[in-house]
């Protein structure tokens, strides 16, 4: 049987992949940052049923990596956020011709 990684470990493969996903959302590559944040969700997932006590260092440590996580998160939403509106823009400007369509007709 596999053993359980630690706290840390944890920790740290979502720090790493936090940090290719800022490289994903800074490159515009959806897909790819999709796809990390999938697996994100998994160690979080992993994290929550994990339980030990933290010696002082690990403690700095897993505050330390949170931190960087939350940094990281910062500049995914700074380069996401603007991408995020256009879509919400786009769809809103599709469902309202959509309403028109139907209510008028389409007159094509």
């Amino acid at each position: 049987m596999a053993r359980m990684p630690s706290q840390i470990e944890l920790y740290e493969e979502i720090s790493a992949l936090s940090t290719r996903m800022v490289a994903a959302a800074q490159s515009g590559d959806w897909d790819n940052l999709i796809e990390l944040e999938q697996g994100v969700a998994k160690l979080r997932d992993t994290l929550l049923v994990t339980s030990e006590n933290l010696n002082l260092q690990d403690a700095e440590r897993k505050r330390i990596l949170i931190q960087r996580i939350l940094d990281d998160d910062a500049e995914i939403r700074r380069h996401t956020e603007p991408w995020m509106e256009q879509v919400r823009r786009f769809l809103g400007t599709a469902n309202r011709r959509q309403a028109v369509e139907r209510a008028y007709g389409n007159p094509g």
